[in-house]
């Protein structure tokens, strides 16, 4: 459910309206169901709120009303658009149980929410994100974010950190990984040899030392010529500047950005309703909306479900088949 504060409760509300989502999947929100009731009302929705446990059969789900997997960790008047470190310690919970249940096999896919990093962290978990609280919990060490949209993929090699951080964290070994990851992702979802494009860390890509302190030579290049040897479909580092256009045209399949606005400014200016959120390299499917908890616009019944019902289409492409 992501932070209820938020408009997490509203989007999953809206978004299980649609009766394709019931026959392409059993979809089970895991969080507080007098959040959902809450939301239902704020939408003027006339829906059943099924409360359940990890006892239940979680594919006995119809069309028309919604399972709830309640942890009742929250109060039925929680404020809405303001941080809360309440809020924040449910979001991780929620998560924590969703992660549990996904390695004990009883569910095939996470959805996420959006959840506040402030409330997350003023709940007591330090953690920069959903992403980073996936892989510690799964164990897992090499992991990246991905956006996807219609006309553009998007994966990145650092993401939650500050921009002078960022670079001190790049590396080819880094680099060279989420390649790798990228590659395998689109090569299990039946692209064949994916097209892949790097994004280089300067303007123009360093214009061959013109720019920067060789950062593009010392960290990027060796990461492409390994990959390059093992076959892979990649090129780069590019300008920025140009490869994400060209990658939107049809020129490459996915593209790698150095740092977090780098990726995710051209995938949003494509169109937040459109954007998914997958971490990629976990054990588990994950999928997230590719926005946030919209504190200005909670309890208002204007959120936008279309970001939310393209994460629930991807998570449902992505997971094993039953």
């Amino acid at each position: 459910m992501g932070d209820a504060a938020g408009v997490g409760p509203e989007i999953i509300v809206k978004s299980l309206q649609y009766e394709q989502v019931y026959d392409q999947s059993h979809p089970i929100v895991i969080g507080d169901a007098k959040m959902l009731e809450r939301a239902a009302d704020v939408l003027k929705k006339d829906i059943v709120i099924k409360k359940i446990d990890g006892n239940a059969d979680f594919t006995d789900t119809k069309f028309g009303e919604i399972a709830c997997y309640d942890l009742d960790l929250l109060p039925a008047d929680l404020p809405y658009g303001q941080v809360s470190a309440q809020a924040g310690d449910a979001a991780f919970q929620y998560l924590k149980t969703a992660i549990n249940l996904a390695n004990e096999g009883k569910i095939d896919a996470i959805c996420t929410a959006p959840l506040n990093k402030e409330a997350l962290h003023k709940g007591g978990h330090n953690y920069p994100g959903h992403t980073e609280i996936l892989a510690e919990l799964t164990g897992t060490k090499e992991f990246s974010m991905m956006l996807s949209s219609p006309k553009l993929k998007v994966i990145h090699v650092t993401t939650h950190v500050g921009l002078l951080d960022a670079i001190n964290m790049i590396n080819p070994e880094r680099v060279y990984n989420v390649i790798r990851l990228a590659h395998e992702t689109l090569s299990k979802s039946g692209v064949n040899q994916p097209k892949i494009g790097v994004c280089g860390i300067n303007p123009h890509a360093g214009e061959n030392g013109l720019f920067g302190y060789g950062e593009e030579e010392e960290k990027i290049i060796p990461a492409v010529e390994r990959a390059k040897a093992e076959g892979i479909n990649v090129e780069g580092p590019l300008p920025a500047d140009t490869l994400f256009f060209r990658a939107q045209r049809g020129d490459f399949d996915i593209v790698v950005a150095m740092y977090h606005d780098q990726g995710h400014g051209p995938i949003k200016v494509l169109g937040l309703e459109a954007g998914v959120n997958i971490t990629v390299g976990l054990p588990i499917i994950r999928t997230s909306v590719d926005h946030g908890t919209a504190f200005d616009i909670a309890g208002k019944g204007i959120v936008d479900e279309r970001s939310m019902l393209e994460a629930l289409r991807q998570a449902i492409e992505l997971a094993p088949e039953k």
